[in-house]
C-alpha cells in the first residue's frame, strides 16, 4: 500500500512534468556540448550524466513540493516541532508519506550540495537544507498550502543523510581498485544507466 501510494505519487509527478523536463534536458545537452566544443574542454559522459541527473532531480524536486500535497488532511501554519509528526501512527501509510518521505526527497539534496561544495564539515549543509527547506515551506504557504516547522526539521535530516552518504562514499573510494576509478570504467557504468533510463522511458511512453 505504502509503495504503491509512493510510485503514484511519483508517477503523476512524471506525467505532469515531462514537457519541461524534456526541454531543459535538451537545452542543457546542446548548451553543454557547446560550452565544450567553445572551450575545447575535455568530455566526461559521467560528469555530463550526473550533471543531468541533477537537474532532473531539482526539476522533480519543484513538482513534488508545488504541486503534490502531501498533508492534504490539513493547512495552516504550524511552528511548534514535532507536533505533526507525532499525530501519524509509525505504521500508516501517512506516516511513510509524510514522515518517511521528507527525509527521503532531500536526501540527493544533501549528497549534491556535500559533492558540489565538499564541506568539510556538515554545518554548511545544515544551513543551506534549513534555508531552502523554509523558503519551500514559505512558497507552499503562499499558494495555499501549509507551512509546518517539522517538514523543515525532515528536509534537514535528510540532508544529513545524503551527506553523510557523500562522506562513506568517500572513504570506500579511496580503498577501491585504480580501474573502478578509472574514466573509462565511470563513462561505462553511466552509459548503462543512461541506456536503461532511455529504455524505461520509451517503455513507458510504449514506444518500445
Amino acid at each position: 500500500m505504502v509503495i504503491e501510494s509512493l510510485k503514484q505519487i511519483i508517477n503523476t509527478s512524471m506525467n505532469a512534468m515531462w514537457p519541461s523536463l524534456v526541454i531543459v534536458c535538451v537545452a542543457l545537452i546542446c548548451v553543454r556540448i557547446g560550452y565544450l566544443r567553445t572551450h575545447r574542454d575535455h568530455f566526461h559522459l559521467y560528469r555530463e550524466f550526473w550533471l543531468l541527473i541533477g537537474i532532473i532531480y531539482l526539476l522533480l524536486l519543484y513538482q513534488l513540493v508545488t504541486n503534490v500535497d502531501f498533508n492534504s488532511s490539513h493547512g495552516g501554519f504550524n511552528i511548534i516541532p514535532f507536533k505533526e509528526i507525532t499525530r501519524y501512527e509509525l505504521s500508516s501509510t501517512q506516516f511513510y508519506i509524510n514522515v518517511v518521505g521528507n527525509i527521503l526527497l532531500f536526501v540527493p539534496f544533501g549528497y549534491i550540495v556535500a559533492a558540489y561544495i565538499k564541506p568539510k564539515k556538515i554545518w554548511t549543509n545544515m544551513l543551506i537544507a534549513i534555508i531552502v527547506s523554509s523558503t519551500i515551506e514559505f512558497v507552499q504557504l503562499r499558494i495555499g498550502r501549509s507551512f509546518d516547522v517539522d517538514d523543515i526539521l525532515l528536509n534537514t535530516l535528510g540532508c544529513i543523510i545524503g551527506f553523510l552518504f557523500y562522506v562513506a562514499w568517500q572513504a570506500i573510494e579511496r580503498h577501491l581498485p585504480e580501474f573502478l576509478k578509472s574514466d573509462w570504467f565511470r563513462n561505462l557504468i553511466c552509459f548503462i544507466f543512461l541506456a536503461l533510463l532511455i529504455f524505461s522511458g520509451l517503455s513507458a511512453w510504449g514506444l518500445v
